[in-house]
């Protein structure tokens, strides 16, 4: 499907042309010609000031009583014993969302020999209620029992919105339960909101990071999106109240086509971006692998983690689990040094929320100085020697 025109309101004036991110909009002497390229984002409607343009109804299904649902749920997601991150950053702002709406803020805790403390940790983050579903065929993490437990439990409860974090285990079956609950996903979105009519604003970056896009769901429900770690702030309430329901759901829930026989837990410490206070990153600037030593040595200094650009992971001098940016690991350390990165668009979407940014490159004009706290314009293989040599001479 693609964007339809109007020939009785075109003028073939060429500014849905120039506009178009796809390059779908061609014109053709006296009209304008639509290719299959066009992925309906809509823009070209936008800037069509004679209403030419239209795009068609898609995704609308059979009408649904919408009133019907209503609260806010956060997935928690909880692993080896503990709560990840990402839900606390979520549970803080379902919690405006919710008051927004003013309506319940619901946390849904699956897995195996869930402790009371658990759910109360939930509360404690800002939520109304913590459904609690335990069993021991959800001991480890499989897409196929988790997504039809949280499908069970929405038709039974019926949520009017279902967030999620943006991890390794929410991108695997999140998806799984959209399409289950025939409803629409907005993956990886950097901020929420309500509408005045209810209605969840989902804003991600799209199109290479070159714009940001505002996604809404109108005609199903729940209205569904995930969230990267360290985009949102978690906010604890000491003194929120809640309620834990532990639930029982069908045994054709638990039922599933794979196994886990073994977690192996991941051995590379250095890559796990996303917990680390201190990320030193590298970029093309580095020109070759071998050149990583430097940024490890200075991340070593500060107990940090190595980071690494798109650019530098191309190139293969790093391993994509080090990749910071739109397409790689969202982060948000206490200190963030950018070495021998020119700062695109793609790589500051991922790391524009740490504290402090500085940036090193010769590139006076580089843009990343344009989002950096600190900048320092030197070779690099001149300054990073010099200050890891001036760190360790302050710690003698």
């Amino acid at each position: 499907m693609k964007a339809t025109v109007d020939t009785k309101k075109c003028t073939v004036c060429g500014v849905c042309s120039d506009a178009c991110p796809m390059g779908a909009i061609s014109l053709r002497e006296n009209k304008v010609e639509i290719s299959d390229d066009c992925s309906l984002c809509g823009i070209c409607v936008d800037t069509c000031e004679f209403g030419a343009i239209a795009l068609p109804e898609v995704g609308k299904g059979p009408a649904e009583d919408l009133l019907s649902y209503q609260g806010v749920w956060v997935y928690a997601e909880w692993r080896a014993g503990k709560v990840h991150n990402v839900s606390h950053e979520l549970l803080s702002v379902g919690r405006i969302l919710a008051d927004k709406r003013g309506v319940e803020l619901g946390a849904v805790l699956l897995g195996s020999k869930i402790e009371d403390e658990v759910a109360l940790e939930l509360i404690s983050y800002g939520a109304d209620v913590v459904y609690v579903v335990e069993r021991p065929e959800l001991a480890n993490f499989t897409d196929e029992r988790y997504s039809k437990c949280i499908v069970e439990l929405v038709k039974r409860k019926r949520p009017e919105i279902l967030i999620a974090g943006a991890t390794s285990m929410g991108r695997s079956f999140i998806p799984r339960v959209a399409a289950s609950l025939r409803t629409g996903l907005t993956a990886d979105c950097t901020e929420l909101d309500i509408s005045d009519e209810g209605l969840l604003l989902q804003t991600r970056p799209a199109f290479g990071g070159n714009i940001m896009a505002t996604i809404v769901c109108p005609n199903r429900r729940p209205q569904m999106a995930t969230v990267r770690p360290k985009v949102m702030k978690p906010v604890r309430r000491d003194a929120h109240r809640g309620r834990v329901e532990r639930t029982e759901l069908p045994d054709e829930c638990f039922l599933a086509n794979v196994e886990v026989l073994e977690v192996i837990a991941e051995q590379d410490q250095t890559a796990k971006l996303t917990e680390a206070d201190v990320i030193v990153s590298g970029g093309r600037g580095l020109r070759n692998g071998e050149n990583f030593n430097l940024i490890e040595g200075l991340a070593a200094l500060f107990g940090g983690a190595v980071g690494a650009s798109r650019g530098a992971v191309e190139e293969g001098w790093m391993a994509p689990s080090h990749q910071v940016g739109q397409t790689g690991r969202t982060v948000a350390p206490t200190l963030y040094m950018a070495v021998g990165i020119s700062g695109a668009i793609q790589h500051i979407v991922g790391m524009q929320g740490s504290q402090v940014i500085v940036a090193v490159n010769k590139d006076p004009h580089a843009p990343i100085f344009d989002v950096a706290t600190y900048g320092v314009v030197a070779d690099l293989f001149e300054f990073i020697p010099a200050f890891v040599k001036r760190i360790k001479r302050e710690r003698e």
